[in-house]
């Protein structure tokens, strides 16, 4: 165990680094940017170490694994985020430990997490997952709401009890215009922010970057960055 602490405990300080240099770079203070933890297929081990380090922040993409790992965590300090794909019949259980949905993109979905949130007595901060790959009305491959659909789901979610708008969350795309093209397609969730805000000015959360972007995501301004891998390694496949 104190090999697995001293490993994260290395990789904690370069990913800070990174964000520090990245801040610096940007002419943006260091505390304007939050690290999100993602800490999907790892075990409740490496999240009590990591707490013990300082993050509070932590996020996972799949119920299954998240659930008893929050419930083995739940004496922690932690905010923990849904970063993935989340269908209706796991709403109940992820609204049970989540504190941010950052993947919200349709309305069934928001009605969802509304109806348990007031069941649990809860409220839920909830970021509007945008598909930068998708059409004026279609959805990302890997979820999300065209940019044209944000004004309309983001009212819906600031309307409904139990639910926090919280902003906007964006994964980059592997196709369309932005393919390859990380800074380019977070300055366009930026701009997308920016219209957001005029019409609700609370929900200036903007979570952007990953393990291979962070630094295009902290230029661009993004609010918080996601980051697994070069905080826990790769996880060797199975078989």
């Amino acid at each position: 165990m104190t090999d697995r602490r001293d490993e994260l405990a290395a990789n904690l300080a370069k990913v800070e680094e990174r964000i520090a240099a990245a801040c610096a770079a940007a002419g943006r203070k260091r505390d304007e940017v939050t690290l999100v933890v993602v800490t999907k297929t790892y075990p409740a081990s490496d999240v009590r170490i990591l707490s013990e380090l300082g993050v509070r922040q932590v996020a996972e993409n799949k119920d299954q694994d998240a659930a008893p790992k929050a419930a083995d965590c739940a004496d922690l300090p932690l905010q923990w985020h849904f970063v993935g794909q989340l269908q209706t019949n796991k709403v109940r259980s992820v609204v049970g430990y989540a504190d941010v949905v950052q993947s919200v993109d349709r309305a069934r979905l928001v009605t969802a997490l509304s109806k348990e949130a007031v069941r649990a007595g809860r409220e839920v901060g909830c970021l509007i997952q945008v598909a930068l790959d998708a059409g004026l009305s279609e959805r990302g491959e890997r979820g999300g709401v065209a940019p044209g659909g944000i004004e309309e789901l983001a009212a819906l979610v600031a309307g409904s009890p139990g639910l926090r708008l919280d902003g906007l969350m964006t994964v980059a795309p592997l196709t369309g215009e932005y393919a390859g093209r990380q800074r380019a397609a977070f300055g366009r969730l930026m701009d997308l922010s920016t219209d957001l805000r005029r019409v609700h000015p609370a929900a200036n959360m903007v979570s952007a970057g990953m393990s291979a972007d962070l630094e295009e995501a902290v230029a661009a301004g993004a609010t918080h960055v996601r980051v697994g891998t070069s905080v826990l390694g790769v996880r060797p496949r199975l078989g």
